[in-house]
């Protein structure tokens, strides 16, 4: 058995809850990107992609029983960079940023440490986070039907709940 452990993961079809895709198809509809606290909360964001090959060269590599590697970008970024990015790729203005309470318990950093994966097996993340964030938009944008219809649905009571403060607005 080989562990492996990865940072946050984003690009086409990820499911509208989760940070990137929830601002990528907020801002396309000119609604406020929810940012919890001060937004300077960080993560290591890697590209689906990346992550798939990281995964296929460990699968294909014999020898590594009971090894554990952690699979990231090594790059790190702010939930407002992030927010910030998004606002470039689809020209966007700041005013689309809302900040909301922070959430109890809120992880401040979330990365991994990627040197084992990278001496052993010679693996580095290729994608950097403009290109995937472009990629992902521009899926996004070609696939609205997909996302419209879950964030018509249960989605909506959801979103009501984990950001009622910006409905209040």
């Amino acid at each position: 058995m080989v562990i492996t452990r990865c940072s946050n993961n984003y690009g086409p079809n990820q499911y509208p809850e989760k940070l990137i895709p929830l601002f990528l198809t907020n801002a396309m509809d000119d609604k406020q990107m929810p940012v919890y606290g001060s937004g300077i909360n960080t993560r290591d964001w890697i590209y689906v992609t990346d992550h798939v090959k990281a995964l296929e060269i460990i699968m294909n590599s014999g020898g590594l029983e009971g090894e554990v590697f952690n699979i990231g970008s090594g790059i790190e970024l702010s939930i407002l960079d992030v927010a910030g990015g998004i606002l470039t790729v689809l020209d966007k203005p700041d005013s689309l940023v809302a900040r909301v309470a922070d959430r109890p318990g809120h992880v401040m950093r979330h990365a991994v440490k990627t040197d084992k994966i990278r001496s052993v097996l010679g693996w580095k993340a290729e994608v950097d986070f403009e290109t995937g964030l472009r990629e992902t938009a521009e899926w996004y944008e070609n696939n609205r039907p997909w996302w419209e219809k879950i964030k018509s649905g249960e989605f909506k009571e959801y979103y009501r709940k984990m950001y009622s403060e910006l409905e209040a607005k």
